[in-house]
């Protein structure tokens, strides 16, 4: 039963992650150079390993049910717990809110074109945000099979993707000199969101329970799936365009579409675009997942069914209101899902740990010791400085 789980628990957590931002990736990394893009990658997982594992070490220390909102209160007082509730909420309510009216929009098309009628956008919404919330309040169990069925669906689409389009890759396009070292900046937003699955380790450790050698397990091969397929996409992209080619693509449509007229195959735009679905589908349910448990912590409210429903009407209605009434404002909020991103799965294990160190508790503890901790600081810095310079207009915002 627990060898069932983790496999699940992995691929809640390769789910979460691989969403479809990984579409923007080559976007982002274009002007890189394959090598630069593939450090960047690399370096980036990396750290967002790290800080899944120290999320572990504070783990072992609190209750079972516990998420970061109990974490932060136990090790930063109640400033760090307002920091952290505020970040979580912020985070995970416009990611939801977008994945509703995204996944709205796309599923009302697939309906009017399919059953050939005219339903207004608004009644997709309803439909994901209803489904996801009814697997969601059913417990992590149904999440996990759900889950499983969807990214075994997306591996699927993916290897026929990378079937149709490897034959056209070209080494030489591989082995291009980064155009502008600069545009390595505009690239670390897009980069680090694409590894964002912290808010669901607190999910997947209730479920799993404190076992720290199968949780560690469970972040590691979770967060390395991704890690591989990233860097078959980024293989594939980038090889099958210059980097002059893709700098010019005007944003993900003409970025599909050049790879469709290279291979001359329309299927691959049917491919990305079920592959589109299906990531944001599986993303959905691990951030709103995380985002259940955490409601639920935060209000105390326990496994019952009366209660689980109070906790899915807190976890989806305001999502779902924004994505109705005013989905601008939550997707304006996305552009500064790097800061909330590098607060919640950067800063906060940091500063936690760190304080936690301080303690004569024994157990498991991550490799690197407080040079660690201010590697992974640093890092956070640099990431909410390129967000920062982005905003002011300074870099150019791409992906």
């Amino acid at each position: 039963m627990l060898k069932n789980k983790t496999i699940g628990s992995m691929l809640i957590v390769a789910g979460t992650t691989i969403g479809a931002g990984m579409l923007a990736l080559p976007i982002a990394s274009a002007g890189l150079g394959f090598t630069t893009a593939l450090t960047l990658i690399v370096a980036t997982w990396l750290l967002m390993t790290y800080t899944a594992l120290l999320m572990l070490e504070l783990h072992q220390h609190a209750e079972r049910d516990a998420t970061l909102n109990t974490l932060a209160k136990s090790w930063l007082g109640k400033r760090g717990q307002y920091v952290a509730n505020f970040s979580v909420m912020f985070l995970f309510y416009a990611l939801c809110a977008a994945y509703i009216a995204g996944g709205g929009a796309q599923l009302q098309e697939k309906i009017n074109s399919g059953l050939n009628l005219d339903l207004a956008p608004q009644i997709g919404s309803i439909i994901i945000a209803v489904v996801i919330g009814t697997v969601v309040t059913l417990g992590t169990s149904k999440v996990d099979k759900l889950n499983r069925v969807l990214f075994s669906i997306k591996i699927i689409v993916l290897a026929s993707l990378f079937y149709m389009l490897t034959p056209y890759v070209h080494g030489q396009h591989l082995l291009e000199m980064p155009i502008e070292q600069g545009l390595i900046l505009s690239a670390i937003p897009v980069v680090f969101t694409s590894f964002g699955f912290h808010g669901s380790i607190p999910s997947i450790v209730k479920y799993v329970g404190l076992d720290i050698k199968t949780l560690r397990r469970v972040m590691i091969a979770g967060a390395a799936l991704p890690l591989v397929i990233y860097i078959f996409w980024q293989l594939i992209s980038q090889g099958m365009m210059s980097q002059a080619e893709l700098l010019t693509s005007t944003g993900l449509p003409g970025f599909v579409t050049s790879m469709a007229n290279i291979a001359n195959n329309s299927a691959v735009s049917t491919a990305v675009n079920l592959f589109a679905d299906l990531a944001l589908a599986t993303s959905f349910l691990g951030v709103s997942l995380g985002l259940f448990d955490f409601f639920a912590d935060a209000f105390k409210k326990g496994d019952g069914g009366k209660d689980r429903i109070k906790t899915a009407l807190i976890t989806f209605i305001p999502p779902l209101g924004f994505a109705l009434f005013y989905p601008q404002g939550f997707i304006m909020a996305l552009g500064y899902a790097a800061i909330a991103l590098v607060i919640l799965a950067v800063f906060l294990p940091v500063a936690m740990v760190y304080q936690q160190r301080k303690s004569e508790y024994a157990g498991y503890n991550v490799k690197g010791g407080n040079l660690g901790l201010a590697i992974a600081g640093l890092c956070g810095v640099l990431i909410i400085s390129a967000q920062g310079l982005q905003m002011a207009g300074l870099i150019p915002a791409i992906g």
